[in-house]
């Protein structure tokens, strides 16, 4: 199975292509093993809702070793450290949560870059720059590789969606269904007009400054409906979620044949 590298994967994301990947929500590297095994594109370790600590990003790295899927982190917050861990331990880009501003977007590609582009701390004795190994000039290029995903939670995110598709570094808008419903007072209602409305907007804003336009989907039958809005980088469910949904088919399937049989 190849390896997407995290060059490749932001290239593809910029080309346009669609992209796969799923949510590590369990906080267990052998979880995250397993998926990256499964031929995704990408996986989205989740430091916001997970239930692992930001303490294991190496163990979760490492098991992607055998996989073909890049991991990406979700920060639990759009401060300057927490990109730092998780960039210098070799993510391949970063997830930012509750974006609301094209100046917070522009804050959140500071702390990804170094300068004079950005904010970000130099260290060459870190496994992102193969402790040392990597000089100056390389560990440039590489920050221009890593990927820059944004979400777009609330209805104020909507409403600023433009300006935040036009920061150079975000390379994908990134929208989260729960919170925007529930932004709207519509939770869960995912075919509310105001909501599909909404999915139409950061479409178009990616589309305009040629950028990506992602979402989470709960499952494959909700994913050619919002390929044809525009939706390239494409979530599908979760670790927990898949965990959970295969063990309750599995006990309804035996309760099922046990009451035939009897």
């Amino acid at each position: 199975m190849q390896r997407t590298s995290p060059g490749e994967l932001k290239d593809r994301v910029s080309a346009g292509e669609h992209v796969v990947g799923t949510f590590l929500n369990l906080g267990s590297p052998l979880a995250t093993e397993i998926c990256s095994t499964a031929g995704l594109d990408w996986l989205l370790l989740d430091l916001e809702h997970g239930a692992g600590p930001e303490a294991d990003l190496l163990a979760h790295l490492q098991a992607t070793g055998n996989g073909s899927a890049s991991l990406v982190v979700r920060v639990e917050s759009n401060d300057r450290p927490r990109f730092a861990r998780a960039l210098d331990i070799g993510a391949a880009g970063v997830m930012v949560p509750r974006v609301e501003t094209a100046e917070e977007a522009a804050t959140a590609v500071s702390y990804m870059q170094y300068p004079p582009a950005g904010t970000r701390g130099v260290a060459l004795m870190t496994r992102a720059a193969r402790f040392g190994v990597e000089g100056y000039d390389p560990i440039h290029r590489s920050a221009s590789q890593l990927l820059g995903v944004i979400q777009i939670e609330n209805e104020r995110a909507v409403a600023n969606v433009d300006a935040i598709a036009a920061v150079p570094g975000v390379d994908v808008l990134f929208v989260g269904p729960s919170d925007l419903t529930f932004s709207m007072a519509i939770p869960g209602q995912t075919r509310d007009p105001r909501y599909l409305d909404a999915l139409d907007k950061v479409c178009a804003a990616a589309g305009r400054h040629h950028k990506a336009a992602g979402i989470l989907l709960r499952g494959i039958q909700e994913l050619d409906s919002h390929i044809s809005l525009g939706f390239t980088f494409i979530g599908l469910s979760s670790d927990s979620g898949v965990l959970a949904a295969g063990m309750r088919e599995l006990a309804a399937g035996f309760r099922l044949a046990a009451k035939s049989s009897a």
